[in-house]
């Protein structure tokens, strides 16, 4: 397996308060990997860290197999990156701000500007300055500038930033595009769950600066699974007459019913008169599923709460 990034107990402390503490990623060639966490978990950390923005204080950084940090140089030629607010030369225009970069990047063909400013659909904003740009703008200028050299691995944080609804899904499907039909591999952090959840391939939640859990495809797909959710006053009553009914239940925390089978979901008023006939009608029968923030926000709270 082909990794594009890999991290071995990546720590980074600022004199007392550790931001990352022994992580351990592992992202994949040509997936597109969600990290999640909190303001303050360590993103960002990571992600400057993953960049040779900064040295860890402890473990080691692999990015498309070289060395990152004070034993290596990383293959920045192969990486495009957008970290934090986006920065550009606010007296020059679009066009020659991806120029400048063009030319430190050392990219010779001249009509790889043209390509980005056309697709982060920044074309008629080509010649205004950086500095008159409204924050979505400016935000497709940086990922332009990410963009340019055409990397094999993008690390982003926040790319979806400042942009309106529109542009939300217009760089989802860029996105999109780049790991299914070119391989590109990207690592994003998004405070937009939604969309991670829409992208990712794989997601990592950190918190406090540990990496506290990893879903795959398989957990996403079963943290998606829709329940029939019912709520009685006399729950024991209710469990025995719908087991007798061949419905498996399934007690949640708050003391509510749930029922996964298909043919509860989908005929919820059939598990209605079941209750109904027991003398257990229910005063709550609804279809849910369990989204992403859900799980998100569920996970980061019991953690808030571990001792220590």
């Amino acid at each position: 397996m082909e990794l594009a990034i890999e991290t071995d107990e990546l720590t980074k402390r600022f004199r007392n308060v550790t931001a990352v503490d022994s992580v351990n990623l592992r992202v994949k060639r040509g997936e597109i990997y969600g990290f999640l966490g909190l303001n303050g978990a360590g993103k960002t950390t990571t992600i400057r860290a993953l960049l040779g923005m900064i040295r860890p204080s402890a473990g080691n950084i692999k990015v498309l197999e070289q060395s990152v940090g004070p034993h290596g140089h990383g293959p920045w030629s192969k990486v495009g990156h957008l970290v934090e607010n986006p920065s550009a030369y606010p007296d020059l225009t679009v066009r020659e701000n991806l120029e400048i970069a063009r030319r430190l990047q050392n990219i010779a063909d001249e009509g790889a500007t043209l390509r980005v400013i056309k697709r982060l659909g920044i074309a008629s904003y080509a010649d205004r300055k950086a500095g008159t740009l409204s924050t979505g703008n400016l935000q497709r200028l940086g990922l332009a500038r990410a963009l340019l050299h055409e990397p094999e691995l993008l690390i982003l944080d926040e790319p979806a930033n400042g942009l309106d609804p529109a542009g939300v899904v217009e760089i989802r499907e860029l996105l999109r595009d780049l790991s299914q039909k070119q391989g590109v591999t990207i690592f994003m952090s998004s405070h937009i769950l939604t969309e991670v959840d829409r992208l990712a391939m794989r997601i990592g939640i950190i918190h406090n600066g540990k990496l506290i859990e990893e879903l795959d495809t398989d957990k996403l797909e079963q943290l998606q699974a829709k329940y029939l959710v019912i709520k009685v006053r006399h729950k024991n009553a209710a469990c025995s007459a719908l087991k007798s009914a061949g419905y498996a239940t399934l007690t949640d925390q708050e003391g509510s019913i749930r029922l996964s089978d298909l043919r509860a979901i989908g005929a919820p008023d059939e598990v209605a008169q079941v209750l109904v006939h027991a003398g257990s009608p229910p005063f709550h029968l609804a279809v849910e599923q369990e989204t992403l923030e859900d799980h998100f926000l569920k996970l980061t709270s019991a953690a808030i709460k571990v001792p220590g």
